[in-house]
């Protein structure tokens, strides 16, 4: 399910292998910490933004290295590790911030960010009212962002 729906998405990405299993070892990893609630979501967000990653790198990478000493290799893979180290944080933080929000929230809100359903979709879909969809996604908007606010604060 997981791969179709990154093809239909990403049509110019072909191979999906690599973001398949990525995604899976990341959901592990956040199930053995306790700490996964939304695990069908997380693995979503996961692979559309490990995919969104890929592409990126791929519009800005060269095709030719500009040195081509041993040493600078190492340089470069160190921040790669630390900008993917950031993004993961940042990641995770967002879905710390999306499992708090109100059930019907959150449920409007995973929909509509990591599904990519419409507002009338998600409404026919719950049952409700394309004016809820609209009030709920801009609560869970307007709470993410707090949440954020509040941890960057903290720390």
């Amino acid at each position: 399910m997981l791969r179709a729906w990154l093809q239909s998405r990403f049509q110019s990405e072909t191979d999906f292998d690599d973001i398949l299993q990525e995604s899976y070892l990341r959901v592990l990893r956040a199930h053995a910490d306790g700490q996964l609630q939304s695990p069908k979501a997380f693995l979503f967000a996961i692979a559309r933004n490990l995919t969104l990653d890929r592409l990126r790198h791929r519009q800005v990478a060269r095709t030719e290295p500009l040195v081509q000493d041993e040493q600078w290799d190492v340089l470069f893979d160190d921040v790669d590790v630390a900008e993917t180290v950031a993004r993961n944080q940042e990641l995770e933080l967002l879905t710390e911030a999306i499992q708090s929000l109100p059930d019907r929230c959150r449920q409007v809100f995973t929909l509509r960010k990591v599904y990519g359903m419409s507002q009338p979709d998600i409404a026919k879909k719950l049952g409700i009212s394309a004016h809820t969809v609209s009030a709920q996604l801009t609560i869970g908007v307007h709470k993410c962002t707090g949440f954020m606010a509040r941890y960057r604060r903290e720390n």
